[in-house]
């Protein structure tokens, strides 16, 4: 059974603070906040084994910066 409330983030910065995120809406993409900006993660059709159970993996695609 897939836990739909976290999500397992893949590649993006070797400095995340976490690898194993909460998920508000299951499916969308996630943004991280991190340096200024935002690391953009999207959902894939894989699932991995953590501590916490079973969950889907999302792999980074894209940095956005804020501005100013």
């Amino acid at each position: 059974m897939v836990d739909a409330m976290k999500a397992v983030l893949e590649g993006g910065p070797d400095d995340l603070p976490e690898r194993i995120v909460s998920v508000s809406t299951p499916g969308l993409d996630i943004k991280v906040p991190l340096r200024g900006g935002y690391e953009h993660f999207k959902v894939t059709t894989r699932q991995e084994e953590t501590s916490q159970g079973l969950l889907p993996v999302y792999e980074w695609w894209e940095r956005t910066e804020l501005p100013g």
